[in-house]
């Protein structure tokens, strides 16, 4: 029985020393990044917070050359293989899946913005259109001279006369100008 505490304590020393061994650094974003291997190299050394052993082994090269200098019919082609590059190594490491998920819950959430912003504007078009044959139909109302009626505050139905008949005529001009304008 004590043969099998010193093997579980042995076993347990084990794992605790290789979970110490982690780089510790803050990303670009001002977040703590935990990984097993060394941080991506535009991290500054002043960021670097903690790295396994007492020193900084040098940092691996980095995966992706950088793009010459020349004015090749290659050299535009080039920054976007870098660029493209460099996400992919962020999403190998141990902690970019959390990343990768995130942005793309961020993208379903914009998409879902999008959609409803959509939804609202195909809202917003359709109201317009409806009060756009109203309007069009009060004018010809109006321009065909027949008796227009409205319901004054206590709910009766009065005839327009002069000055009312061209204030009623002039709002819905504004609203076919406005709801009908395409």
């Amino acid at each position: 029985m004590k043969m099998h505490k010193i093997l579980l304590l042995a076993v347990a020393c084990t794992w605790a020393m290789g979970a110490a061994a982690q780089w510790q650094w803050i990303d670009k974003d001002g977040r703590k990044v935990f990984s097993d291997r060394p941080p991506p190299q535009e991290i500054p050394e002043k960021s670097i917070l903690k790295q396994p052993g007492g020193s900084l082994p040098p940092r691996p090269a980095p995966a992706v050359a950088p793009p010459a200098a020349d004015s090749a019919p290659g050299a535009a082609a080039a920054p976007a293989t870098a660029a493209t590059a460099a996400p992919k190594l962020a999403a190998s490491a141990p902690g970019g899946g959390k990343d990768k998920e995130l942005e793309e819950k961020k993208a379903q959430a914009e998409a879902a913005e999008a959609a409803k912003k959509k939804a609202e504007d195909e809202k917003i078009a359709k109201a317009k259109a409806e009060n756009c044959t109203r309007a069009r139909a009060a004018k010809a109302a109006f321009d065909a001279g027949k008796p227009i009626t409205q319901a004054n505050a206590q709910g009766e139905r009065i005839f327009l006369d002069g000055p009312a008949r061209a204030a009623e005529a002039k709002r819905v001009d504004g609203i076919v100008a406005s709801d009908c304008a395409r």
